[in-house]
């Protein structure tokens, strides 16, 4: 049986995939894994956060760098200097948050938090434009939390720039493994 997008709702678990139906035990471990991860990230969410805005700093170095690289690569191009200057800016920023990645994580996080904000707004108008539609609620709701989080996040901001982005991955995680865990358990009772 085939939904609308033509994807199997009940398909041939080896054809689909392979020897996962058989070895679904490593599905449900790969999930207990990331559920693990994930719940140790929440004790450590502040870690996680500088880590991970840190790594980004030396990506946005890297990035410059290649930029550069690149205009040494390509001569007589008309938007050298321009190229030059977004290389600058890469490295610029780069330098900015490796050097001080907790300012970095709070901009980021208020940055965020306002995008959260201006997406719920544009859910809960999408929502509003399909409400002759069964379940249009959900739209709305989700508009809804999305613009509490912002609201939430810059209510505890500058403190919540701490731990927001790390908060967000780990929660990521903990929701990964459980899907993985739900769908290697499934996988179980298909091969059955």
């Amino acid at each position: 049986m085939k939904d609308l997008i033509g994807f199997n709702y009940i398909g041939d678990a080896s054809h689909d995939f392979g020897e996962l139906h058989i070895n679904w035990k490593w599905l449900v471990a790969l999930g207990a894994v990331f559920v693990l991860l994930g719940t140790v990230g929440l004790g450590i969410t502040y870690f996680i956060t500088v880590a991970s805005v840190f790594f980004l700093g030396f990506l946005l170095l890297i990035g410059g760098g290649a930029q550069v690289v690149h205009l040494f690569r390509s001569k007589g191009w008309k938007s050298t200097l321009l190229h030059l200057l977004i290389a600058l800016l890469y490295i610029f920023a780069g330098i900015c948050v490796v050097t001080n990645p907790v300012a970095a994580s709070i901009t980021l996080t208020l940055v965020f938090a306002w995008i959260l904000i201006v997406i719920g707004i544009f859910r809960i108008f999408i929502a509003f434009q399909a409400r002759q539609y069964m379940n249009w609620h959900w739209l709305l709701l989700g508009g809804f939390v999305s613009v509490l989080f912002g609201l939430v996040i810059i209510n505890d901001w500058p403190a919540s720039g701490l731990f927001v982005i790390g908060l967000i991955i780990a929660i990521e995680m903990i929701i990964h493994g459980i899907g993985l865990i739900f769908f290697g358990y499934g996988l179980k009772h298909h091969s059955s």
